[in-house]
């Protein structure tokens, strides 16, 4: 074998090997930040389980997929046996908001949004409010309407 045909098989040898790891690079990625299941098929009324009890409050919030997108939900600061569930993407250009369990905030770190627990805007540049679905406990499992 010449040198040219084994530098060529060596070539197709390393693709060969990089491409798997490329195409799981640029799969996409269906992350839940929580310790919850993924969520489960909406019922008849709309409502998907999205995770339980125990995960909320451990995690103190679920970030988690619904039929509308990626929602995040907590406990609402004013009634701790009710629920808030938000739309996890900023009204002002759509980046992901993180929910901040210290200031019971969410915060969009690509502009520095900042919104109440229940989605207000606290400080722009966003000026609407982040979308909501509604949420309620049930037994031991926490649900999403969206």
């Amino acid at each position: 074998m010449d040198r040219r045909t084994f530098v060529s098989w060596v070539g197709v040898g390393w693709l060969a090997g990089c491409l798997p790891v490329a195409l799981a690079a640029c799969a996409p990625q269906n992350r839940v930040t929580s310790a919850a299941s993924p969520a489960a098929s909406p019922d008849a009324s709309g409502f998907q389980v999205v995770g339980t009890v125990a995960d909320l409050d451990q995690a103190g919030f679920l970030e988690t997929e619904v039929t509308a997108g990626k929602a995040i939900v907590i406990r609402d600061p004013a009634n701790a046996s009710a629920v808030i569930a938000v739309d996890a993407k900023c009204t002002h250009e759509g980046c992901a908001v993180k929910w901040q369990s210290t200031d019971k905030t969410y915060f969009c770190p690509c502009h520095d949004s900042k919104f109440a627990a229940a989605g207000q805007v606290l400080q722009g540049p966003a000026t609407t409010p982040l979308k909501t679905f509604s949420a309620k406990i049930e037994g031991d499992s926490v649900l999403v309407q969206s």
